[in-house]
């Protein structure tokens, strides 16, 4: 998928997670798997970034990011929760989605570009609700695609 990052269809899923940790440790998999990156050094990095404040923004949903060596672009992943898990976020609510995104270390502008822009989606209340009553995994890909591709044009 083109725009400000590149979603991968198998980044996009529903998991069983029943703890910040667990997300977290999920999320990098899943990093690792789809982009071929080291699991133990994606989820040191989004660790780190977790360490400085929650990355859970409120309404259910938190976008963990880090940047990375040896990355071209930045890379996402979007899991949807089977049931919603405490995440410290902003809001003090439960974390039922979690769009994770991985950026080049030299990725300043781009990073946060993109970051705004999942922020944007995410904060789209059609959007929202769209993510939750999703079917499955390749329901949520084609409306992430279908955004993502919007934006890119």
């Amino acid at each position: 998928m083109t725009g400000l990052f590149t979603l991968s269809p198998d980044a996009v899923g529903t998991i069983g997670a029943d703890s910040k940790q667990a997300i977290l440790e999920q999320l990098s998999q899943r990093f690792a798997a789809v982009y071929g990156l080291d699991p133990a050094l994606v989820l040191e990095r989004i660790e780190e970034r977790e360490r400085l404040g929650s990355t859970g923004f409120g309404r259910g949903v938190a976008i963990p990011h880090a940047r990375l060596p040896g990355l071209a672009r930045p890379v996402a992943v979007f899991l949807r929760l089977e049931a919603p898990v405490a995440f410290d976020a902003a809001d003090g609510m439960p974390v039922g989605m979690v769009f994770g995104l991985l950026s080049p270390e030299s990725a300043g502008a781009a990073h946060l570009h993109a970051l705004a822009a999942i922020s944007r989606m995410m904060r789209d209340e059609a959007m929202h609700v769209a993510l939750t009553e999703a079917p499955g995994a390749e329901a949520l890909y084609a409306l992430l695609a279908n955004v993502i591709d919007r934006d890119a044009a």
